[in-house]
């Protein structure tokens, strides 16, 4: 078995049962346990318990590796492989019951920098929704058996997705953003839950998604299944504060470059 796929088929494992406790945590009530950025910008403790789960699973199963997480930050490795974490992409929705929320788990090889790294493995699990959506690299994307493909035609305009940073300062930007794309778009989506949205790209649900501000935990999965899914994911103004993430299908990924990238 290739590398990609043993770690594929290790974060699918933990992704289903952090995604399992994310879950009955749900049913039990959710409570927060502190603000970050911002009053809208929250994390639970589901999060810190979710996250704690998976980062012990990994360690008794890859002692070697190395580990970042949105919630308790980066531990170096020796093995040169990195495991890139979210243990509840979409928390905000996770804290008002709405299920667009998911456990992302993506093992990368290289610096655990976006600008550097190789995606090997990925999963993204939506635990509400049913749904885990699996990635290796070179042996494609996949959801519950079915490989995945993105869309290679829009004829009626390209059903995007985006999202809006949690600092009211941004929103402006943001907004102007959106109806700079809004001419090739038939309709716009707002989920909340950035690994979902390229999940959904991946499956063909959706034909383009674009945000500023992600961090690298929020899409090292989900770019690997646009990818395996025969998509294309790529970052502009990677030196600014708020660098823009753009995936599609290769016409629709194209067109948004060609609108949102002032040096294209």
């Amino acid at each position: 078995m290739s590398l990609a796929l043993e770690l594929s088929e290790l974060a699918t494992e933990i992704a289903r049962e952090a995604g399992e406790l994310a879950r009955t945590r749900r049913q039990e009530g959710v409570r927060l346990a502190a603000t970050k950025s911002s009053l809208a910008d929250i994390v639970t403790d589901a999060d810190r318990e979710v996250e704690a789960l998976i980062r012990a699973r990994l360690r008794a199963a890859r002692s070697e590796d190395g580990f970042l997480g949105e919630e308790t930050g980066a531990e170096g490795g020796s093995s040169g492989i990195t495991w890139v974490v979210d243990p509840i992409d979409g928390t905000v929705n996770y804290a008002y019951g709405i299920p667009a929320y998911n456990v992302s788990i993506a093992a990368v090889r290289g610096e655990p920098d976006p600008r550097s790294w190789e995606a090997l493995a990925g999963a993204v699990n939506a635990p509400a929704l049913g749904e885990i959506f699996t990635a290796a690299r070179g042996h494609g994307a996949w959801s519950d058996g079915n490989r995945l493909a993105v869309t290679d035609e829009t004829p009626a305009g390209a059903l995007l997705a985006t999202g809006f940073g949690y600092d009211p300062a941004t929103h402006e930007g943001d907004l102007a953003t959106v109806g700079r794309v809004m001419p090739m778009a038939r309709d716009l989506r707002r989920m909340g839950a950035a690994a979902l949205d390229l999940a959904y790209v991946a499956a063909g649900r959706l034909d383009g998604y674009f945000e500023r501000g992600l961090r690298p935990w929020d899409f090292a999965a989900g770019a690997l299944l646009v990818e395996e899914a025969g998509g294309v994911v790529s970052r502009i103004d990677v030196d600014s504060s708020r660098p823009m993430l753009i995936a599609g299908g290769p016409d629709v990924h194209a067109q948004l470059v060609a609108i949102l990238d002032e040096k294209h």
